[in-house]
């Protein structure tokens, strides 16, 4: 009896010491099954930015556990790399076709017949310019003061009034239309024209010093002069436009030829408001008119208009190969530097021409190659005779505009084809994507 409860008081005492020892086992539990109390342990402070402090709490990986998984990342990126690259790639999407420019006439029996009705149109807006004045002309006033000696001041007016008139429209704006294609054709350059880059001011500046400085009054004087200033002009610009990187691109010749006519146009004007007499004689014609050209003058100038015609004519095919680029024109056997000095010779011959008689008439050479680009398209044997309808119908259209919008007084033909022209210019800046051709 005594035994036993010596050996209760010792199991009792060891299962409390049990519950008490640090390192009880956790089968050493209570007769009620209670766990054995948990050591009291004081707070660590961690440092910030320490990796226990980051981790919260948790200790941190060691280095190793960062280089591997790394390395491991590293490996996995390079195998993707490499199975993009041997891994056979999708081929491009087939690129659509160039659509063919919008024309209104296609094949060569639609554009024969489009050139005689536009030779009709013509014909009627020659009569048109020769009856519609000041004053209203009938057909039969015009037959019969062709007929027969001029008595009445109606024949005068019929012979040496209208009738030049007329014919000088016809030949400047055939000669401004077929410059201003070629120019287009040689650089490439939708915004060239005789008026754009600058070739009918410095014609125009040549003249204007020939008549103050050296008294010259007639076409036949001072027609050598527009040819002089034609050129220098022409050389002049695309020099200009040249500099830089890039070479002449189409803006840059627009903005060198705008500037240099700019700063001939005031030195046009500055010579005709310094002397009177060249005021009085010329200040219609610097603004572009068809009204001081006589039978004569007419003469002179329409042999110098033919030539650059038909030099024109002669490189027609040259330029459909340079619109291809100067690599594939020359792979084609086209001598591009023989060519280029046909052309530009057109081109002086031409504009020269015009502008001593007419003055320096802007737009027309820009707007009339557009024009007949729509028609027909940009094929140049096609485009040239077309050039050489549109422009008389336009400058005739113009100046029979001028006399009746102010009639009894009359606008001049350069002032309209300014008015009209100018917005048609912006249309292409605005609308051709000029900075990518």
């Amino acid at each position: 009896m005594l035994r036993r409860q010596l050996d209760r008081r010792r199991r009792g005492a060891g299962r409390r010491q049990a519950h008490g020892k640090p390192g009880a086992r956790r089968g050493d539990r209570g007769r009620r099954g209670q766990r054995p109390p948990v050591p009291f342990r004081q707070p660590v402070r961690r440092r910030p930015g320490s990796a226990q402090h980051r981790t919260g709490g948790r200790p941190a990986p060691p280095r190793a556990v960062h280089r591997a998984v790394g390395q491991q990342r590293v490996a996995e990126a390079t195998v993707a790399r490499r199975d993009e690259t041997t891994a056979p790639q999708q081929p491009p999407p087939p690129r659509r076709p160039a659509q063919a420019p919008r024309v209104l006439l296609r094949g060569g029996l639609g554009r024969g017949a489009g050139l005689v009705v536009a030779a009709l149109v013509l014909g009627v807006v020659s009569v048109l310019s020769v009856l519609v004045g000041n004053f209203s002309v009938g057909f039969a006033d015009v037959i019969a003061a062709l007929d027969g000696p001029a008595e009445s001041d109606l024949d005068r007016v019929v012979r040496h009034v209208r009738i030049p008139r007329t014919v000088t429209g016809l030949l400047v704006g055939a000669a401004l239309g077929i410059a201003g294609a070629v120019m287009q054709g040689l650089t490439r350059n939708p915004l060239a024209g005789p008026g754009i880059l600058g070739v009918n001011a410095g014609s125009a500046l040549a003249v204007v010093l020939a008549m103050a400085l050296l008294g010259v009054a007639t076409v036949s004087g001072y027609i050598w002069f527009a040819f002089v200033g034609a050129a220098v002009a022409a050389v002049f610009v695309y020099f200009l436009g040249s500099l830089g990187h890039g070479g002449a691109t189409p803006v840059k010749l627009a903005l060198a030829g705008a500037a240099f006519t700019a700063l001939v146009g005031a030195v046009t004007t500055a010579i005709t408001l310094l002397d009177a007499s060249t005021l009085d004689d010329f200040r219609f014609w610097v603004v572009g008119s068809l009204t001081r050209a006589g039978g004569t003058d007419l003469v002179i100038v329409t042999p110098f208009i033919v030539a650059g015609a038909v030099a024109a004519v002669v490189i027609s095919r040259a330029l459909n190969a340079i619109a291809l680029g100067d690599d594939m024109a020359s792979s084609l056997g086209t001598k591009l530097m023989a060519v280029r000095a046909v052309g530009a010779l057109s081109v002086v011959l031409l504009a020269g021409a015009a502008t001593a008689v007419a003055g320096p008439v802007g737009f027309v050479g820009l707007v009339i190659p557009h024009i007949a680009r729509m028609i027909t398209g940009p094929d140049y044997r096609w485009l040239l005779p077309w050039c050489v309808l549109l422009g008389p119908i336009v400058l005739l259209l113009a100046d029979v505009l001028g006399r009746v919008l102010v009639a009894p007084q009359q606008l001049q033909v350069g002032i309209i084809t300014a008015l009209a022209g100018a917005p048609f210019f912006l249309y292409l800046v605005r609308n051709r994507k000029v900075p990518q051709l």
